[in-house]
Protein backbone atom coordinates (compact mmCIF):
# COMPACT_ATOMS: atom_id res chain seq x y z
CA UNK A 1 0.00 0.00 0.00
CA UNK A 2 1.00 3.44 -0.83
CA UNK A 3 2.80 5.54 2.52
CA UNK A 4 0.13 8.19 1.40
CA UNK A 5 -2.84 5.83 1.86
CA UNK A 6 -1.34 4.40 4.69
CA UNK A 7 -1.04 7.72 6.55
CA UNK A 8 -4.84 8.68 5.05
CA UNK A 9 -6.18 5.62 7.33
CA UNK A 10 -4.66 6.46 10.87
CA UNK A 11 -5.83 8.50 13.32
CA UNK A 12 -4.72 9.14 16.61
CA UNK A 13 -2.15 6.10 16.07
CA UNK A 14 0.81 7.28 18.62
CA UNK A 15 -1.79 7.83 21.29
CA UNK A 16 -3.35 4.90 20.88
CA UNK A 17 0.24 2.58 20.69
CA UNK A 18 1.42 4.59 23.90
CA UNK A 19 -1.71 3.52 25.81
CA UNK A 20 -1.84 0.03 24.40
CA UNK A 21 2.07 -0.46 25.29
CA UNK A 22 0.98 0.95 29.21
CA UNK A 23 -1.27 -2.30 29.64
CA UNK A 24 1.54 -4.70 27.93
CA UNK A 25 3.61 -3.74 30.81
CA UNK A 26 7.02 -3.85 28.67
CA UNK A 27 9.65 -3.64 31.17
CA UNK A 28 13.68 -2.24 30.73
CA UNK A 29 15.98 -5.15 30.66
CA UNK A 30 18.71 -3.23 32.30
CA UNK A 31 16.81 -1.79 35.17
CA UNK A 32 13.49 -3.48 35.07
CA UNK A 33 11.45 -0.87 35.51
CA UNK A 34 8.13 -0.68 33.36
CA UNK A 35 8.12 1.56 30.03
CA UNK A 36 4.97 3.67 29.57
CA UNK A 37 3.82 3.81 32.94
CA UNK A 38 2.98 7.03 34.56
CA UNK A 39 3.29 5.83 38.30
CA UNK A 40 7.25 4.81 37.41
CA UNK A 41 7.65 8.15 35.53
CA UNK A 42 6.31 7.87 32.30
CA UNK A 43 9.25 7.07 30.19
CA UNK A 44 7.54 6.21 26.86
CA UNK A 45 9.17 3.40 24.12
CA UNK A 46 6.52 3.52 21.36
CA UNK A 47 6.38 0.28 19.03
CA UNK A 48 8.43 0.81 16.11
CA UNK A 49 8.98 -1.51 13.09
CA UNK A 50 10.52 0.30 9.93
CA UNK A 51 11.12 3.69 8.24
CA UNK A 52 8.34 4.01 5.53
CA UNK A 53 9.17 5.26 2.21
CA UNK A 54 8.73 8.93 1.55
CA UNK A 55 6.90 10.06 -1.17
CA UNK A 56 8.53 9.81 -4.61
CA UNK A 57 11.09 7.50 -3.46
CA UNK A 58 12.25 3.98 -3.74
CA UNK A 59 14.59 2.14 -1.51
CA UNK A 60 18.06 2.03 -2.61
CA UNK A 61 20.07 -1.43 -1.02
CA UNK A 62 23.41 -0.43 -0.39
CA UNK A 63 26.70 -1.95 -0.46
CA UNK A 64 30.54 -2.02 -1.93
CA UNK A 65 31.58 -1.34 -5.65
CA UNK A 66 33.75 0.19 -7.38
CA UNK A 67 33.56 4.20 -7.27
CA UNK A 68 35.18 5.68 -10.49
CA UNK A 69 36.23 5.49 -13.93
CA UNK A 70 33.82 2.75 -15.84
CA UNK A 71 35.16 4.17 -19.33
CA UNK A 72 38.38 5.10 -20.71
CA UNK A 73 39.52 8.79 -19.93
CA UNK A 74 39.26 10.45 -23.24
CA UNK A 75 39.68 13.31 -21.29
CA UNK A 76 43.50 12.72 -19.29
CA UNK A 77 41.25 14.68 -16.56
CA UNK A 78 42.12 11.56 -14.22
CA UNK A 79 39.72 12.92 -11.59
CA UNK A 80 37.90 9.19 -11.05
CA UNK A 81 40.24 6.71 -10.08
CA UNK A 82 39.00 3.56 -9.72
CA UNK A 83 38.13 3.02 -5.54
CA UNK A 84 36.52 0.61 -3.67
CA UNK A 85 34.10 1.78 -1.36
CA UNK A 86 30.82 1.63 0.87
CA UNK A 87 27.56 2.85 0.35
CA UNK A 88 24.84 2.98 3.39
CA UNK A 89 21.30 1.98 2.06
CA UNK A 90 19.33 5.09 0.92
CA UNK A 91 16.26 6.42 -0.64
CA UNK A 92 16.22 8.34 -3.97
CA UNK A 93 13.70 9.77 -6.38
CA UNK A 94 12.41 7.49 -8.99
CA UNK A 95 12.39 10.06 -11.21
CA UNK A 96 14.44 13.57 -11.83
CA UNK A 97 12.25 16.84 -10.08
CA UNK A 98 9.88 17.67 -12.68
CA UNK A 99 8.57 21.33 -13.79
CA UNK A 100 5.36 20.71 -12.26
CA UNK A 101 7.19 19.65 -8.84
CA UNK A 102 8.87 23.13 -8.99
CA UNK A 103 6.15 25.03 -9.85
CA UNK A 104 4.08 23.76 -6.56
CA UNK A 105 7.34 24.62 -4.41
CA UNK A 106 7.31 28.72 -6.51
CA UNK A 107 4.01 28.61 -5.55
CA UNK A 108 4.18 27.85 -1.91
CA UNK A 109 7.13 30.49 -1.75
CA UNK A 110 4.72 33.07 -3.17
CA UNK A 111 1.58 32.01 -1.23
CA UNK A 112 3.87 32.51 2.17
CA UNK A 113 6.45 34.85 2.19
CA UNK A 114 5.05 36.99 -1.19
CA UNK A 115 3.63 39.93 0.79
CA UNK A 116 6.40 40.56 3.32
CA UNK A 117 9.38 38.78 2.07
CA UNK A 118 9.16 38.53 -1.71
CA UNK A 119 13.35 38.17 -2.54
CA UNK A 120 12.67 34.54 -1.07
CA UNK A 121 10.42 33.87 -4.16
CA UNK A 122 12.68 35.73 -6.49
CA UNK A 123 15.96 33.75 -5.15
CA UNK A 124 13.66 30.46 -6.15
CA UNK A 125 13.36 31.62 -9.62
CA UNK A 126 14.40 29.25 -12.55
CA UNK A 127 16.77 30.98 -14.67
CA UNK A 128 15.01 30.34 -17.97
CA UNK A 129 17.35 32.12 -19.50
CA UNK A 130 19.74 29.71 -19.81
CA UNK A 131 18.23 28.48 -23.19
CA UNK A 132 19.76 31.04 -25.23
CA UNK A 133 22.35 30.72 -27.39
CA UNK A 134 24.33 33.39 -29.37
CA UNK A 135 23.87 31.36 -32.65
CA UNK A 136 20.68 29.05 -32.14
CA UNK A 137 16.63 30.04 -31.59
CA UNK A 138 15.57 28.62 -28.27
CA UNK A 139 13.75 31.70 -27.83
CA UNK A 140 10.27 29.10 -26.93
CA UNK A 141 12.23 27.33 -24.75
CA UNK A 142 12.41 30.50 -22.49
CA UNK A 143 8.93 31.78 -22.98
CA UNK A 144 7.58 27.98 -22.73
CA UNK A 145 9.33 25.12 -21.33
CA UNK A 146 8.96 25.91 -17.54
CA UNK A 147 5.31 26.59 -16.81
CA UNK A 148 3.56 25.71 -20.13
CA UNK A 149 1.75 22.31 -19.64
CA UNK A 150 3.19 20.62 -22.49
CA UNK A 151 6.19 20.38 -20.28
CA UNK A 152 5.21 19.64 -17.45
CA UNK A 153 6.37 16.07 -16.65
CA UNK A 154 9.95 17.51 -17.87
CA UNK A 155 12.89 17.87 -15.68
CA UNK A 156 13.27 21.02 -13.95
CA UNK A 157 16.59 22.86 -15.37
CA UNK A 158 17.83 26.34 -14.67
CA UNK A 159 18.30 25.20 -11.42
CA UNK A 160 21.47 26.23 -9.23
CA UNK A 161 22.76 24.09 -7.25
CA UNK A 162 22.10 25.95 -4.10
CA UNK A 163 18.18 26.30 -5.59
CA UNK A 164 18.04 22.47 -5.47
CA UNK A 165 19.12 22.11 -2.16
CA UNK A 166 16.56 24.93 -0.85
CA UNK A 167 13.89 22.63 -2.77
CA UNK A 168 15.11 19.55 -0.65
CA UNK A 169 14.67 21.32 2.41
CA UNK A 170 10.89 22.79 1.90
CA UNK A 171 10.24 18.82 0.66
CA UNK A 172 11.02 17.79 3.72
CA UNK A 173 8.60 20.50 5.96
CA UNK A 174 5.98 19.70 3.25
CA UNK A 175 6.28 15.63 3.42
CA UNK A 176 6.54 16.27 7.56
CA UNK A 177 3.31 18.81 8.19
CA UNK A 178 1.18 16.04 6.00
CA UNK A 179 2.23 13.41 8.03
CA UNK A 180 1.33 15.27 11.62
CA UNK A 181 -2.19 16.41 9.50
CA UNK A 182 -2.83 12.56 8.47
CA UNK A 183 -1.67 11.46 11.96
CA UNK A 184 -4.76 13.76 13.48
CA UNK A 185 -1.74 16.02 15.21
CA UNK A 186 -2.14 19.28 13.30
CA UNK A 187 -5.26 20.70 11.31
CA UNK A 188 -4.20 21.46 8.09
CA UNK A 189 -3.44 25.82 8.02
CA UNK A 190 -3.69 27.90 4.48
CA UNK A 191 -3.34 30.74 6.39
CA UNK A 192 0.36 30.79 6.97
CA UNK A 193 2.51 33.38 6.35
CA UNK A 194 6.03 34.34 7.28
CA UNK A 195 7.88 32.53 9.93
CA UNK A 196 4.54 31.12 10.53
CA UNK A 197 4.84 28.57 8.78
CA UNK A 198 5.73 24.38 9.47
CA UNK A 199 9.21 23.73 10.07
CA UNK A 200 10.52 20.32 11.03
CA UNK A 201 13.18 21.66 13.39
CA UNK A 202 10.88 24.51 14.51
CA UNK A 203 8.63 21.87 15.54
CA UNK A 204 10.94 19.66 17.17
CA UNK A 205 12.52 22.53 19.26
CA UNK A 206 8.57 23.30 20.58
CA UNK A 207 8.60 26.91 18.07
CA UNK A 208 6.02 25.57 15.90
CA UNK A 209 2.36 26.05 17.30
CA UNK A 210 0.06 25.73 13.92
CA UNK A 211 -3.31 24.79 13.95
CA UNK A 212 -3.13 21.54 16.25
CA UNK A 213 -5.87 19.25 16.44
CA UNK A 214 -4.66 17.12 18.84
CA UNK A 215 -1.40 16.91 20.58
CA UNK A 216 -0.06 13.89 21.50
CA UNK A 217 -1.12 12.27 25.29
CA UNK A 218 2.23 12.85 27.79
CA UNK A 219 3.01 10.01 29.92
CA UNK A 220 5.06 12.81 32.29
CA UNK A 221 2.97 12.11 35.62
CA UNK A 222 4.81 16.43 36.37
CA UNK A 223 4.36 17.47 32.31
CA UNK A 224 1.22 19.20 30.69
CA UNK A 225 -0.90 16.10 30.17
CA UNK A 226 0.02 16.27 26.13
CA UNK A 227 2.90 17.15 24.27
CA UNK A 228 4.36 17.37 20.98
CA UNK A 229 5.91 14.46 18.61
CA UNK A 230 9.26 13.86 19.06
CA UNK A 231 12.09 12.26 17.29
CA UNK A 232 11.80 9.43 19.80
CA UNK A 233 8.36 8.75 18.32
CA UNK A 234 9.55 7.74 15.15
CA UNK A 235 6.62 9.69 13.45
CA UNK A 236 8.13 12.14 10.97
CA UNK A 237 11.02 10.99 7.98
CA UNK A 238 14.84 12.08 7.87
CA UNK A 239 15.39 14.99 5.73
CA UNK A 240 15.38 15.17 2.00
CA UNK A 241 18.66 16.12 0.33
CA UNK A 242 20.90 15.88 -2.40
CA UNK A 243 22.77 12.37 -2.80
CA UNK A 244 26.47 12.47 -2.50
CA UNK A 245 28.19 11.75 -5.19
CA UNK A 246 28.71 8.24 -3.74
CA UNK A 247 25.43 7.42 -4.00
CA UNK A 248 24.45 8.86 -7.01
CA UNK A 249 26.71 6.46 -8.98
CA UNK A 250 25.99 3.59 -6.85
CA UNK A 251 22.10 4.01 -7.84
CA UNK A 252 23.18 4.77 -11.03
CA UNK A 253 25.04 1.54 -11.92
CA UNK A 254 22.13 -0.67 -10.38
CA UNK A 255 24.52 -3.69 -9.79
CA UNK A 256 22.07 -5.32 -7.44
CA UNK A 257 20.18 -6.35 -11.00
CA UNK A 258 23.72 -8.45 -12.18
CA UNK A 259 24.77 -9.84 -8.37
CA UNK A 260 24.69 -13.66 -7.73
CA UNK A 261 25.10 -13.62 -4.27
CA UNK A 262 28.49 -11.72 -3.47
CA UNK A 263 29.23 -11.66 -7.30
CA UNK A 264 29.04 -9.69 -9.74
CA UNK A 265 28.94 -11.30 -12.87
CA UNK A 266 29.24 -8.23 -15.37
CA UNK A 267 31.27 -5.27 -14.83
CA UNK A 268 28.62 -2.25 -15.98
CA UNK A 269 29.84 0.28 -18.52
CA UNK A 270 26.36 2.07 -17.96
CA UNK A 271 23.48 1.70 -16.05
CA UNK A 272 22.48 -1.67 -18.06
CA UNK A 273 23.99 -4.12 -19.14
CA UNK A 274 26.21 -4.68 -22.16
CA UNK A 275 28.36 -2.28 -24.06
CA UNK A 276 26.29 -0.47 -26.24
CA UNK A 277 23.42 2.25 -25.97
CA UNK A 278 20.65 0.55 -27.76
CA UNK A 279 18.22 -2.38 -26.83
CA UNK A 280 18.11 -5.97 -27.79
CA UNK A 281 14.68 -6.57 -26.77
CA UNK A 282 12.98 -7.87 -29.86
CA UNK A 283 9.80 -5.65 -29.40
CA UNK A 284 11.96 -2.01 -29.55
CA UNK A 285 14.99 -4.37 -30.80
CA UNK A 286 17.56 -1.20 -31.69
CA UNK A 287 16.05 2.06 -29.79
CA UNK A 288 18.43 3.70 -27.61
CA UNK A 289 17.65 3.31 -23.83
CA UNK A 290 18.70 6.79 -23.15
CA UNK A 291 18.41 10.09 -24.15
CA UNK A 292 21.86 11.69 -25.43
CA UNK A 293 23.05 12.68 -28.33
CA UNK A 294 24.83 10.36 -30.93
CA UNK A 295 26.97 12.68 -33.06
CA UNK A 296 27.40 16.42 -34.11
CA UNK A 297 24.19 17.96 -34.99
CA UNK A 298 21.65 14.27 -34.29
CA UNK A 299 19.89 14.81 -31.19
CA UNK A 300 17.08 12.48 -32.06
CA UNK A 301 17.39 10.44 -34.78
CA UNK A 302 16.01 10.92 -38.51
CA UNK A 303 12.16 11.89 -39.24
CA UNK A 304 10.14 8.56 -39.49
CA UNK A 305 11.99 7.08 -36.98
CA UNK A 306 12.88 9.36 -34.57
CA UNK A 307 15.30 6.80 -32.02
CA UNK A 308 15.32 8.89 -29.19
CA UNK A 309 13.04 10.96 -29.46
CA UNK A 310 14.29 13.77 -27.46
CA UNK A 311 15.68 16.86 -29.21
CA UNK A 312 16.00 18.56 -25.38
CA UNK A 313 14.99 16.55 -22.65
CA UNK A 314 12.02 14.39 -22.72
CA UNK A 315 9.53 13.18 -19.87
CA UNK A 316 10.91 11.41 -16.92
CA UNK A 317 8.82 8.45 -17.42
CA UNK A 318 10.18 7.65 -21.16
CA UNK A 319 12.93 5.64 -20.94
CA UNK A 320 13.29 2.22 -19.17
CA UNK A 321 14.21 2.44 -15.54
CA UNK A 322 17.51 0.78 -13.93
CA UNK A 323 17.03 -2.48 -11.91
CA UNK A 324 16.60 0.13 -8.64
CA UNK A 325 13.95 1.06 -10.67
CA UNK A 326 15.41 4.33 -10.85
CA UNK A 327 14.31 6.62 -14.47
CA UNK A 328 16.96 8.59 -16.32
CA UNK A 329 20.20 7.84 -14.10
CA UNK A 330 21.78 7.89 -17.89
CA UNK A 331 20.96 10.61 -19.97
CA UNK A 332 18.23 13.17 -20.38
CA UNK A 333 19.65 15.54 -17.53
CA UNK A 334 22.57 15.86 -15.52
CA UNK A 335 22.15 16.21 -11.96
CA UNK A 336 23.60 17.54 -8.72
CA UNK A 337 25.01 16.03 -5.98
CA UNK A 338 25.94 17.21 -2.71
CA UNK A 339 29.82 17.03 -3.23
CA UNK A 340 31.99 19.98 -3.90
CA UNK A 341 34.26 19.31 -6.14
CA UNK A 342 38.66 18.04 -6.18
CA UNK A 343 39.96 16.17 -8.57
CA UNK A 344 41.86 13.99 -6.43
CA UNK A 345 39.32 13.47 -4.00
CA UNK A 346 38.91 9.53 -4.90
CA UNK A 347 42.16 9.37 -3.26
CA UNK A 348 41.27 11.20 0.39
CA UNK A 349 37.46 9.91 0.48
CA UNK A 350 37.04 7.79 3.39
CA UNK A 351 35.61 4.43 2.07
CA UNK A 352 32.65 4.48 3.95
CA UNK A 353 29.81 6.37 2.70
CA UNK A 354 32.44 9.13 1.40
CA UNK A 355 31.69 12.67 0.56
CA UNK A 356 33.47 15.80 0.29
CA UNK A 357 31.56 19.36 1.59
CA UNK A 358 31.06 18.51 5.60
CA UNK A 359 30.68 22.22 7.12
CA UNK A 360 29.53 21.56 10.81
CA UNK A 361 26.82 23.67 12.30
CA UNK A 362 24.68 23.66 15.48
CA UNK A 363 21.67 25.71 16.95
CA UNK A 364 22.18 28.59 18.03
CA UNK A 365 21.22 28.53 22.06
CA UNK A 366 19.99 31.61 24.50
CA UNK A 367 21.90 32.35 27.45
CA UNK A 368 19.67 29.92 29.32
CA UNK A 369 21.36 27.25 27.01
CA UNK A 370 17.53 26.46 25.43
CA UNK A 371 17.56 26.72 21.71
CA UNK A 372 16.94 30.31 20.17
CA UNK A 373 13.82 32.02 18.79
CA UNK A 374 13.61 30.76 15.57
CA UNK A 375 14.10 33.48 12.69
CA UNK A 376 11.17 36.15 11.58
CA UNK A 377 14.06 37.87 9.38
CA UNK A 378 16.21 36.73 6.85
CA UNK A 379 19.96 35.53 7.16
CA UNK A 380 21.92 36.08 4.52
CA UNK A 381 25.46 35.18 3.00
CA UNK A 382 26.87 38.28 3.72
CA UNK A 383 30.26 37.87 2.80
CA UNK A 384 29.30 36.45 -0.67
CA UNK A 385 27.11 39.74 -0.90
CA UNK A 386 29.47 41.89 -0.69
CA UNK A 387 32.14 39.96 -3.28
CA UNK A 388 28.83 39.69 -5.51
CA UNK A 389 28.77 43.87 -5.34
CA UNK A 390 31.95 44.73 -6.05
CA UNK A 391 32.27 42.32 -8.80
CA UNK A 392 29.15 43.95 -10.06
CA UNK A 393 30.68 47.25 -9.06
CA UNK A 394 34.11 46.32 -11.20
CA UNK A 395 32.04 45.06 -14.40
CA UNK A 396 29.62 48.21 -14.61
CA UNK A 397 32.86 50.38 -14.32
CA UNK A 398 34.63 48.28 -17.05
CA UNK A 399 32.20 46.64 -19.39
CA UNK A 400 31.18 49.83 -21.66
CA UNK A 401 27.87 49.68 -20.61
CA UNK A 402 26.15 53.58 -20.14
CA UNK A 403 26.49 53.72 -16.19
CA UNK A 404 25.33 56.94 -14.32
CA UNK A 405 27.56 58.34 -11.76
CA UNK A 406 24.06 57.81 -9.69
CA UNK A 407 24.29 54.35 -10.29
CA UNK A 408 27.89 53.50 -9.01
CA UNK A 409 27.16 55.42 -6.03
CA UNK A 410 24.42 53.27 -5.01
CA UNK A 411 26.54 50.42 -5.66
CA UNK A 412 29.07 51.67 -3.46
CA UNK A 413 26.76 52.78 -0.66
CA UNK A 414 25.47 48.80 -0.90
CA UNK A 415 28.95 47.72 -0.20
CA UNK A 416 29.30 49.79 2.83
CA UNK A 417 25.96 48.29 4.51
CA UNK A 418 27.46 44.98 3.44
CA UNK A 419 30.49 46.00 5.73
CA UNK A 420 28.58 46.94 8.48
CA UNK A 421 26.31 43.79 8.29
CA UNK A 422 29.33 42.02 8.08
CA UNK A 423 31.02 43.47 11.09
CA UNK A 424 27.54 42.51 12.88
CA UNK A 425 27.58 39.40 11.94
CA UNK A 426 31.29 38.93 13.55
CA UNK A 427 29.67 40.66 16.80
CA UNK A 428 26.68 37.97 16.56
CA UNK A 429 24.49 40.48 15.61
CA UNK A 430 22.55 38.43 13.55
CA UNK A 431 19.21 40.73 13.26
CA UNK A 432 21.15 43.98 13.27
CA UNK A 433 22.89 42.26 10.08
CA UNK A 434 19.75 41.13 8.72
CA UNK A 435 18.57 44.85 8.89
CA UNK A 436 21.80 46.16 7.21
CA UNK A 437 20.81 44.64 3.94
CA UNK A 438 16.93 45.83 4.46
CA UNK A 439 18.31 49.34 4.60
CA UNK A 440 20.50 48.44 1.37
CA UNK A 441 17.32 47.05 -0.14
CA UNK A 442 15.69 50.47 1.27
CA UNK A 443 18.47 52.31 -0.96
CA UNK A 444 17.65 50.78 -3.86
CA UNK A 445 13.56 51.23 -3.54
CA UNK A 446 14.14 54.96 -2.96
CA UNK A 447 16.37 55.26 -5.85
CA UNK A 448 15.70 58.32 -8.41
CA UNK A 449 13.83 57.14 -11.79
CA UNK A 450 17.03 57.63 -13.38
CA UNK A 451 18.63 54.92 -11.82
CA UNK A 452 17.81 51.94 -13.72
CA UNK A 453 19.92 49.07 -12.00
CA UNK A 454 17.54 48.61 -9.04
CA UNK A 455 16.08 45.16 -10.18
CA UNK A 456 19.30 43.94 -11.26
CA UNK A 457 20.82 44.38 -7.56
CA UNK A 458 17.08 43.06 -6.08
CA UNK A 459 17.91 39.78 -7.89
CA UNK A 460 21.63 39.59 -7.20
CA UNK A 461 21.25 40.40 -3.65
CA UNK A 462 17.90 37.83 -3.21
CA UNK A 463 20.76 34.89 -4.46
CA UNK A 464 22.66 35.49 -1.53
CA UNK A 465 19.64 34.38 1.03
CA UNK A 466 20.44 31.28 3.47
CA UNK A 467 18.12 31.35 6.11
CA UNK A 468 14.47 32.04 5.47
CA UNK A 469 11.58 33.08 8.27
CA UNK A 470 10.64 30.30 10.07
CA UNK A 471 13.82 28.15 9.94
CA UNK A 472 15.74 27.78 13.20
CA UNK A 473 18.86 29.97 13.73
CA UNK A 474 22.31 27.76 13.47
CA UNK A 475 25.84 28.76 13.37
CA UNK A 476 29.15 27.27 12.60
CA UNK A 477 30.80 25.01 15.27
CA UNK A 478 34.37 26.74 17.12
CA UNK A 479 37.37 25.40 17.70
CA UNK A 480 36.82 26.22 21.44
CA UNK A 481 34.04 24.00 21.97
CA UNK A 482 35.87 21.04 20.14
CA UNK A 483 39.08 21.40 21.75
CA UNK A 484 39.00 17.34 23.17
CA UNK A 485 37.50 15.73 20.16
CA UNK A 486 39.50 13.87 18.11
CA UNK A 487 37.63 13.37 14.49
CA UNK A 488 37.29 17.31 13.87
CA UNK A 489 37.40 20.41 15.74
CA UNK A 490 36.95 22.86 12.89
CA UNK A 491 32.98 23.40 11.34
CA UNK A 492 34.62 23.69 7.11
CA UNK A 493 35.75 20.48 6.37
CA UNK A 494 35.77 21.40 2.64
CA UNK A 495 39.39 21.70 2.06
CA UNK A 496 40.78 18.99 4.54
CA UNK A 497 43.96 17.18 2.76
CA UNK A 498 43.16 18.95 -0.57
CA UNK A 499 43.33 23.23 -0.37
CA UNK A 500 44.11 23.35 3.30
CA UNK A 501 47.03 24.42 5.04
CA UNK A 502 48.66 21.36 5.43
CA UNK A 503 48.36 19.92 2.41
CA UNK A 504 50.49 22.37 0.37
CA UNK A 505 53.63 21.64 -0.65
CA UNK A 506 54.98 25.18 -1.87
CA UNK A 507 57.22 26.67 0.10
CA UNK A 508 55.38 30.35 -0.43
CA UNK A 509 52.47 28.59 1.18
CA UNK A 510 54.21 28.81 4.69
CA UNK A 511 53.12 31.50 5.86
CA UNK A 512 49.59 30.54 7.48
CA UNK A 513 48.23 34.57 7.67
CA UNK A 514 48.25 34.47 3.77
CA UNK A 515 46.88 31.51 3.05
CA UNK A 516 43.57 31.72 1.56
CA UNK A 517 42.75 27.96 0.84
CA UNK A 518 41.47 26.56 -2.24
CA UNK A 519 42.42 29.99 -3.79
CA UNK A 520 45.83 29.54 -3.24
CA UNK A 521 45.72 25.79 -3.55
CA UNK A 522 43.64 25.73 -7.48
CA UNK A 523 44.81 29.43 -8.55
CA UNK A 524 40.97 30.10 -8.92
CA UNK A 525 39.69 32.53 -11.70
CA UNK A 526 43.63 32.21 -13.36
CA UNK A 527 44.39 28.55 -14.09
CA UNK A 528 41.33 26.86 -13.10
CA UNK A 529 37.85 27.22 -12.04
CA UNK A 530 37.86 25.30 -8.45
CA UNK A 531 36.77 26.69 -5.34
CA UNK A 532 35.12 25.68 -2.10
CA UNK A 533 31.30 26.81 -4.61
CA UNK A 534 32.50 24.23 -7.37
CA UNK A 535 30.22 21.47 -6.92
CA UNK A 536 29.75 18.26 -8.86
CA UNK A 537 27.20 17.27 -11.07
CA UNK A 538 26.81 13.51 -12.48
CA UNK A 539 25.65 11.51 -15.79
CA UNK A 540 24.71 13.05 -19.16
CA UNK A 541 22.05 14.97 -20.91
CA UNK A 542 20.14 15.19 -23.89
CA UNK A 543 23.87 17.09 -25.26
CA UNK A 544 25.73 15.00 -24.58
CA UNK A 545 28.03 12.09 -26.14
CA UNK A 546 27.64 8.88 -24.93
CA UNK A 547 30.78 8.76 -23.12
CA UNK A 548 29.15 10.73 -20.66
CA UNK A 549 26.47 8.27 -19.84
CA UNK A 550 28.98 6.63 -17.91
CA UNK A 551 28.36 6.83 -14.06
CA UNK A 552 31.99 7.45 -13.01
CA UNK A 553 31.74 10.14 -15.54
CA UNK A 554 32.01 13.82 -13.15
CA UNK A 555 31.96 17.59 -13.55
CA UNK A 556 31.76 20.68 -11.89
CA UNK A 557 29.85 23.83 -11.98
CA UNK A 558 29.78 26.88 -9.73
CA UNK A 559 26.90 26.01 -7.05
CA UNK A 560 24.79 29.54 -8.00
CA UNK A 561 25.27 28.76 -11.79
CA UNK A 562 22.59 26.77 -14.02
CA UNK A 563 22.42 25.19 -17.10
CA UNK A 564 19.38 23.87 -19.94
CA UNK A 565 21.25 20.21 -19.04
CA UNK A 566 21.17 19.76 -15.83
CA UNK A 567 18.65 18.81 -13.01
CA UNK A 568 18.43 17.30 -9.87
CA UNK A 569 16.48 14.41 -7.76
CA UNK A 570 16.27 13.95 -3.92
CA UNK A 571 17.54 11.62 -1.83
CA UNK A 572 16.49 10.49 1.73
CA UNK A 573 19.02 8.89 4.68
CA UNK A 574 17.72 5.13 5.15
CA UNK A 575 17.36 4.71 9.11
CA UNK A 576 18.00 1.17 10.78
CA UNK A 577 17.86 -1.80 9.10
CA UNK A 578 20.39 -1.39 5.83
CA UNK A 579 17.66 -4.13 3.83
CA UNK A 580 13.88 -2.54 4.23
CA UNK A 581 10.64 -3.07 5.23
CA UNK A 582 9.23 -4.00 1.94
Amino acid sequence: MKYYKILSKITFLVAVVIILSACGGEQSQTTGWEYNNPKNGGFEVVPYEEQETGPGLVLVEGGTFLMGRTEQDVRYDWNNIPRKVTVSSFYMDQTEVRNLDYIEYLYWLNRIYGVDFPRIHKKALPDTLVWRDKLAYNEPYVDYYLRHPAFRHYPVVGISWVQARDYCAWRTDRVNELILISYGILKSDVNQANEENFNTDAYFAGQYEGAVRNDLIDMNPTGAGTRKARMEDGILLPKYRLPTEAEWEFASLGLIGNTLYERVVERRLYPWNGHITRTDANKNYGDFVANFKRGRGDNMGVAGNLNDAGDISTPVYAYWPNDYGLYNMGGNVSEWVMDVYRPLSFEDFTDFRPFRGNQFQTQVQNNSGQTDDKLDYIVYDYTGLRDYLVSFSEKISTGGGIVTDKEMQLVVKLIEFTDLAIKDEVERNYEDASQKIMDAIDEIDNAPEDVTIGGVLLKGISNYIERTPGQLKMRDVNVEENLKRRNYTESDNINYLDGDFTSTISPSWEDRSNYEGSKSMYDYSVTSMINDKARVYKGASWKDRAYWLGPGTRRFLDENQASNCIGFRCAMTRVGSPIGKY
